[in-house]
């Protein structure tokens, strides 16, 4: 079931975007393995994180000829592999791209890394903040005059990374579908953030008075129709309303003098303060909630800024089910939607290894063959 449905993924297991992007491919119907390995701890932790969701888990030892000649094995029926290794570590371990690949001609052979496969910082370590540094989205992200702020791990691990190697493991499986030839997708969280900042490269050639600066773009926060106001309850309403016409609605709707319509928006940044100050004073003789319900199915684009807590229960999110409940923990329903090729239900994560002798048994491994590979320590 799904749309994926026949699609067999083999992910060696690590953390953040790989797995994440493993979760998609499973969450779409995919066939996904995750190689575990045998030392994994069985703990809770791993059986809570819907990262994990939707897929078995065999525990191989890839230290060990044995356990790397199953791991081969169960390549040469798949049609996609994951890795998120530093650059040569799976050409270290026997099972890179040139081996696989040899093997099985067809797979598509997914890297997902930080800096990419090449350049002077591809064998450094590194983390979502440090990929937001280096190709200049960080900087635009804070309040004008204070330091940048990172916007949790949600632009270069999962948009720059997880997501843009999904991107690439789709359009490589359906182009192999139809050469017969698989290839190499090289996913660098640099090269993705710097893609998502397409809008921002066409801002900048188009405005004389692009500022390059902490805070400084409207979607920055800098405007008076794009932030977020302190409401009397000490909580926050997200203003969003960018159109003259939304913002004509906005300023209506909080009773603040029509004068800043013109000022305010589009108007010279110098207005900005002014406009930003009354919208300000506004916005704190109401609670969050009584804004929330005054702006509440009109064009103005205001929300109230809900904890994750209270997303899940909002009518909205209630309705359309995007929060559901997998063995008592809540997390995100499948996203995006299919009309047509429903995936089954999801299912909690496993733990690291329940699943070796079943999968090994589905690749064609004898009884005798998997109890020679436990005996070589190469199984657990």
């Amino acid at each position: 079931m799904g749309p994926l449905q026949g699609i067999r993924i083999i992910e060696l297991a690590g953390l953040g975007p790989a797995p994440f992007c493993a979760m998609m491919l499973a969450d779409m119907g995919a066939t996904v393995i995750r190689v575990d390995r045998v030392s994994a701890q069985p703990g809770e932790a791993a059986l809570v994180d819907p990262q994990l969701r939707n897929r078995r888990s065999i525990a191989l030892n890839l230290k060990n000829a044995a356990g790397i000649a199953a791991l081969l094995r169960l390549i040469d029926g798949a049609d996609a592999l994951i890795e998120g290794f530093r650059p040569g570590v799976a050409e270290r371990l026997g099972v890179g791209p040139d081996v696989c690949l040899a093997r099985n001609p067809k797979l598509v052979y997914g890297r997902m890394t930080g800096w990419g496969q090449s350049g002077p910082f591809a064998h450094s370590a590194g983390h979502d903040i440090n990929y937001l540094a280096l190709t200049g989205a960080l900087h635009l992200i804070g309040e004008p005059g204070r330091k940048p702020v990172p916007p949790l791990n949600l632009v270069a691990d999962y948009g720059g990374g997880g997501m843009m190697l999904l991107a690439g493991l789709l359009a490589a499986l359906l182009e192999a579908s139809r050469s017969g030839k698989g290839q190499v997708i090289d996913a660098a969280m640099t090269d993705g953030v710097i893609a998502l900042l397409s809008i921002y490269f066409g801002m900048r050639a188009a405005d004389p008075g692009f500022r390059d600066e902490t805070g400084q773009l409207f979607l920055a926060g800098a405007a008076p129709y794009y932030g977020t106001f302190e409401t009397s309850d000490g909580k926050y309403l997200a203003i969003g309303s960018i159109e003259p016409q939304f913002y004509a609605l906005l300023l209506d709707k909080l009773g603040v003098d029509g004068k800043f319509l013109a000022a305010g928006y589009p108007g010279s940044r110098r207005h900005w303060p002014a406009a930003e100050a009354a919208i300000a004073a506004a916005v704190r003789t109401k609670t969050r909630d009584e804004w929330a319900a005054i702006f509440e199915g009109t064009d103005a684009c205001v929300a109230p800024v809900l904890s994750l807590g209270e997303a899940a229960k909002h009518p909205h999110n209630v309705a359309r089910g995007s929060f559901i409940t997998v063995n008592g923990v809540e997390q995100h329903a499948r996203a995006p939607r299919f009309s047509r090729t429903v995936a089954a239900p999801v299912q909690a994560p496993h733990r690291a290894g329940a699943d070796s002798c079943e999968i090994l048994a589905e690749a064609g491994f004898s009884a005798a063959e998997i109890e020679q590979l436990r005996a070589a320590d190469g199984l657990s």
